[in-house]
C-alpha cells in the first residue's frame, strides 16, 4: 500500500493552485492508512497500540471517527475534475465501506460505541462527519448500512457525559439523529447547547471547558465546530434558535482571528494546554471559518491559506511525523510521547485531518485562488503595516 501519491491536474503556470495540490497530498497521507485498512477489514490488526494507555478498544474507533470529521467536506464536494475527482471517488467509495465495517456485528473492526466513556467522543466526531458530509456517509450508503449506523448512533445513549465539552458529543449525535429524520433524546439534543449558550461563555469569543476556563485549544478542537454545526441543523427547526446562531457565528469569527494570530512567522504555534499532539487540528476553527464564509473581516483568504500551509508545512517536515508504515506518530514535531495525555493512542491523533475541513471548497473559491499573502504575524515581524486587535463586546 503506498500513502505518497504523486499526480499531477494543474495546468503549467498555475503556481497559486499548487497550496491544494500539497493539501490534498498531506491529508491523503495521513488518512490513507486509516481508511485503506478499515475498508479491507484490517484496521486492527495493523494499527499501532504500543502506545496505548486507556481503553484499547477504541483505537479504531478513534481513528476512523476523526478521519471522516476532517475529509468528510471534501467527499461531499461537487465538480471536481481530472486526477482529484477520480482520487475523491476513490475515496468516496472506501470510506462507505469503511462504515459498513465499523458497524457491521461479524466484521473482524467492528467497533465499540458503548463500552466504556470515550466511544461517545468519537461515535460524536463520526456524527459531525455524517453531517458534513451526508450525501456520500449516509445517503448512498445500503439500506442495512444505514439501519446499523443507525443503531450504532443511537447505542451511546447508556454513555453518561462528563459535565464539560464532552456534552456535545451527545448534542452532535442527537442532531445528526434530528437531521435524518430520526426519533432523538430531546434532553441530550438540547443540554449541551443551553449550557454552552447560557453558562459557559467567558467573552472574547471563547468558552469555559465545563465550570472553569482552560488554556488549550478545545474551542477548536471540540467546543466551536460542534456548537455551530448543531446550531445550524436546530435553527432549520426551529426559529428561536437564528439569534443563538448568529451570536455564536460572531464569537466563533473572533474566535477564528484569533487563531490566526497564534500562527508564527516560521509556522510555529503555541503549544499551551493538554491534546498538542493532535497537531494542526488546533486550527479546526479557523479553517471551517474558510468553508463556511465567517472569517472576520481584517483577514483575507489568502493570508489565511498562506498561514496554515505554513503551519502544515511544519509539523510535516519532521521526518519521524509517522512510523515505518505510514501512521502517524505521537507527538507534534515529529515523535514526542511524552507529551500525551493517558487517554490519547495513535486513533487519537487523526484529529489532525480537520485542518483540511477547506478542502470542502472549490477550485475557483477565493480561498484556493487568492494570492498567497503574509499571514498577521508574519506581517508584524517583518515590519509591515498591520491594523490594531480588539475583543468583541
Amino acid at each position: 500500500m503506498s500513502f505518497v501519491l504523486k499526480w499531477s491536474f494543474y495546468k503549467k503556470g498555475m503556481t497559486i493552485m499548487e497550496d491544494r495540490k500539497y493539501w490534498i497530498d498531506v491529508m491523503i497521507k495521513i488518512v490513507a492508512p486509516v481508511i485503506e485498512n478499515l475498508a479491507v477489514g484490517t484496521l486492527r490488526q495493523t494499527i499501532p497500540s504500543e502506545f496505548h494507555k486507556g481503553e484499547f478498544d477504541t483505537i479504531g474507533l478513534e481513528a476512523f471517527a476523526r478521519t471522516a470529521c476532517g475529509i468528510a467536506p471534501w467527499l461531499e464536494l461537487k465538480g471536481l475534475k481530472g486526477e482529484e475527482y477520480v482520487l475523491q471517488q476513490k475515496y468516496r467509495t472506501l470510506m462507505r465501506d469503511c462504515i459498513d465495517k465499523a458497524t457491521d456485528s461479524h466484521s473482524p473492526d467492528f467497533m465499540n460505541f458503548d463500552d466504556g466513556k470515550q466511544p461517545l467522543v468519537d461515535t460524536g466526531f463520526l456524527a459531525h462527519a455524517i453531517l458534513r458530509a451526508p450525501k456520500q456517509l449516509f445517503d448512498l450508503l445500503e439500506d442495512r448500512v444505514k439501519g446499523n449506523l443507525i443503531k450504532a448512533l443511537k447505542s451511546t445513549r447508556v454513555i453518561e457525559p462528563y459535565e464539560n465539552n464532552w456534552i456535545l458529543f451527545s448534542s452532535m449525535i442527537e442532531t445528526t439523529l434530528l437531521f435524518l429524520g430520526e426519533e432523538v433524546d430531546e434532553k441530550r439534543l438540547k443540554y449541551g447547547v443551553e449550557r454552552f449558550s447560557k453558562t459557559w461563555y467567558v467573552g472574547d469569543g471563547t468558552y469555559s471547558d465545563g465550570e472553569f476556563y482552560h488554556w488549550d485549544y478545545y474551542n477548536s478542537f471540540v467546543i466551536q465546530p460542534m456548537y455551530i454545526d448543531i446550531l445550524r441543523v436546530l435553527s432549520a427547526k426551529e426559529e428561536r434558535y437564528i439569534e443563538q446562531l448568529n451570536e455564536a457565528i460572531k464569537r466563533a469569527s473572533r474566535y477564528a482571528g484569533v487563531l490566526e494570530r497564534m500562527i508564527m512567522p516560521d509556522g510555529t504555534y503555541p503549544l499551551v494546554g493538554r491534546s498538542v499532539a493532535y497537531r494542526f487540528g488546533a486550527f479546526q476553527l479557523l479553517s471551517q471559518a474558510v468553508l463556511q464564509d465567517f472569517l472576520p473581516g481584517n483577514l483575507s483568504a489568502g493570508q489565511v491559506r498562506s498561514g496554515l500551509t505554513a503551519v502544515i508545512k511544519k509539523c510535516m517536515e519532521s521526518t519521524e511525523t509517522f512510523d515505518k508504515n505510514g501512521w502517524l506518530a505521537p507527538g507534534v514535531y515529529g515523535f514526542q510521547p511524552d507529551i500525551t495525555e493517558s487517554y490519547i493512542n495513535v486513533g487519537s491523533l487523526y484529529l489532525c485531518s480537520t485542518v483540511f475541513l477547506a478542502l470542502g471548497l472549490p477550485f475557483d473559491a477565493p480561498f484556493w485562488m487568492d494570492a498567497s499573502s503574509d499571514w498577521t504575524n508574519k506581517r508584524m515581524w517583518s515590519g509591515q503595516p498591520v491594523k490594531r486587535d480588539f475583543a468583541i463586546d
